[in-house]
Order: C-alpha cells, then structure tokens, then sequence
C-alpha cells in the first residue's frame, strides 16, 4: 500500500475515535447540566452522537481542507501556495504605492469600524469654526 492510502485509513480511524470521544463527552455533559437546569431528559450515546453531527452540520458544514498538512513549508508558503494576486501585486509595488495602499486601506477601515463617521463630523465642525473665526478677504483689505 502507498502512503496516501495509509494516511487517508489512519485519518478515517482518528476521525471515528474523536466522534466516539466527542460523543461520550456531549452526553456526560448533558445529562449533567441540562436536566437539573432545564428539566430536559437524559440522553443515551446515539442520541449524544446525533447531536454533535447535528450540530456539526449546523455551525460546522463539512468543510474539509482545514487539516490538510503543509509539511515543510512555512506560513507564507501555506497561505500563498495557489498564487494570490493581491500578494504579486503587492510584490510589483514601488514603495510609494506600498504606502497609498496603507493609508488607503486604513481609511477604510477606520471608516467600517465607525470612528470615521465621529470624526469627520467633530472635523467638519471645526473647520467651519475655523471659517468663521478667520477675518473674511474684504476685512482684510480694510484693514
């Protein structure tokens, strides 16, 4: 048998012995809280091990890929690995786009986490009160 096959069997039995230990620990769980809480009744193993798949299925989908080792590769190269365009056209960049990149993308968060919203409007208003307190052109020229 090759490798792969062996890592897939072997990943198959640790995938069934954690749904076997996760089972066992949702139904220690709920037949110590929720009765005495809530007044639910006891559940038996199958039903605790239907639960997590339900719960699984819910909140977790069936994703896959979240595990796939990368050996000997680092985080870049585990992040990059497919060719990310925004990462080559951050390679390409002088860097004064660098820079306009930055700030821009830190306007706009600062922008979507609301403070921009404050902040221009106490800037607005002070640049109005700057307007009115600075002597028009015509005062200037009487004066």
């Amino acid at each position: 048998m090759n490798k792969i096959f062996k890592f897939r069997i072997a990943g198959i039995l640790i995938a069934l012995a954690m749904v076997a230990v996760f089972g066992v620990g949702v139904m220690l769980l709920w037949n110590a809280l929720l009765p005495g809480i809530f007044g639910l009744p006891f559940i038996n193993y199958w039903q605790a091990a239907g639960l997590l798949l339900l719960a699984r299925i819910l909140f977790g989908g069936f994703g896959g890929g979240r595990f796939v080792p990368y050996f000997g590769q680092n985080r870049d190269e585990r992040l990059f690995h497919h060719g990310n365009p925004l990462r080559e056209k951050w390679m390409n960049m002088t860097d004064d786009e660098r820079k306009a990149f930055v700030e821009k993308e830190r306007d706009f968060l600062r922008f979507h986490r609301g403070f921009a919203r404050f902040h221009d409007f106490f800037e607005d208003d002070d640049k109005e009160a700057e307007k009115q307190k600075a002597p028009s052109k015509k005062e200037e020229n009487n004066e």
